[in-house]
């Protein structure tokens, strides 16, 4: 596998602190699984904070430290499989199959046994289950061979992580394992491939912004 499109350094940044949204720290998690360069680089970035963190100067407390609560939260987290253990960066190498394995506890391990919900000709949606009060959204796209995505911009951040084909906007062709990472300034209308379609994983901060009257007028019952 070949991966052209990586995550911006920013959000590499935040994986590694551990500061990520959780919609966006599982498409990071999922392309560290997938991506090699990126996973030596999230933990390059790790190891440099700890060094950081061990030349402070330590400072008595009068009470627990925050961050032991903290890690205690995610330990039970992790155990129950609650969707916000994803943020944790993902082991190179580790998929059985389409599927990332950060991915498999919230979506199962077939693509193709998704219970994906029709939206429009050629466009179908599955909204990823996130924590009570998570912010933004999360969601499965499928675009059938050849479809175009309607024209819209972001109100926020975008990242779209590519699981099965491809698609081809004015940025380029995203493949298996690509990442658009996305802003606001940014208006773009992907054109699935036309032998495969694409199924992707995508993650925002707010509501797409379509330029085409129909599809606003669309938007509530698309999802979208």
């Amino acid at each position: 596998m070949t991966i052209s499109h990586h995550p911006d350094i920013a959000n590499l940044m935040c994986c590694a602190a551990g500061s990520q949204p959780e919609t966006f720290a599982a498409v990071i998690a999922s392309h560290l699984s997938l991506c090699k360069t990126c996973c030596c680089e999230v933990r390059r970035m790790q190891q440099i904070g700890v060094a950081l963190f061990d030349k402070l100067e330590p400072v008595g407390m009068s009470g627990p430290a925050p961050v032991v609560a903290m890690r205690a939260g995610e330990a039970d987290a992790d155990a129950k499989g609650d969707p916000s253990s994803v943020s944790a960066p993902a082991p190179c190498g580790q998929n059985a199959g389409e599927v990332p394995r950060p991915l498999v506890p919230l979506i199962g391990a077939d693509l193709d046994q998704v219970a994906w919900r029709w939206v429009a000709p050629g466009i179908w949606i599955f909204p990823v289950p996130l924590s009570k009060g998570c912010c933004g959204e999360l969601r499965l796209i499928k675009v059938a061979p050849g479809k175009t995505m309607p024209e819209h911009g972001h109100a926020g951040q975008e990242l779209t992580l590519i699981l099965r084909g491809s698609y081809t906007d004015a940025f380029g062709t995203y493949r298996v394992g690509d990442v658009a990472d996305l802003d606001e300034g940014v208006a773009h209308g992907p054109v699935a491939c036309p032998e495969k379609g694409c199924i992707c994983l995508m993650a925002t901060e707010g509501k797409l912004i379509f330029k085409s009257p129909v599809a606003r007028l669309l938007q509530p019952l698309l999802g979208l």
